[in-house]
């Protein structure tokens, strides 16, 4: 069975950074994406960032504009995003996904964490 175990997250000031962190396992498949999606009040679910095992290209959303990092490590079963220079508009529940294939894949996320809430006060 698929687990994702989520940590980090937090309050933090207009211009702050935190750290996600994602960590898959039980999964059997030799290629996979894994990388978060998130979620503000009242607004639609929308991807952030993405890496893939097969080619580790990173993926972000417009939105992100460099403030962003994703990487994975060495295993490639965790991700982290960096987040910096955050913005209140950058509050919301943010949830890792992970699925087989490449972030894009319809597979992508096909599994969901628990989600993690940041709060960025002006």
């Amino acid at each position: 069975e698929v687990q994702l175990v989520e940590s980090g997250g937090g309050l933090v000031q207009t211009g702050g950074s935190l750290r996600l962190s994602c960590a898959a396992s039980g999964f059997s498949f030799d290629r996979y994406a894994i990388g978060w999606f998130r979620q503000a009040p009242g607004k639609q679910r929308e991807g952030v960032s993405c890496i893939s095992s097969s080619d580790e290209t990173p993926h972000y959303a417009d939105f992100v504009n460099g403030r962003f990092t994703i990487s994975n490590d060495n295993a490639k079963t965790t991700a982290y995003m960096q987040m910096n220079s955050l913005s209140p508009e950058d509050s919301a529940i943010y949830y890792c996904t992970f699925g087989s294939g490449r972030c894009g894949d319809s597979t992508y996320t096909d599994y969901w964490g628990q989600g993690t809430q940041v709060t960025v006060s002006s």
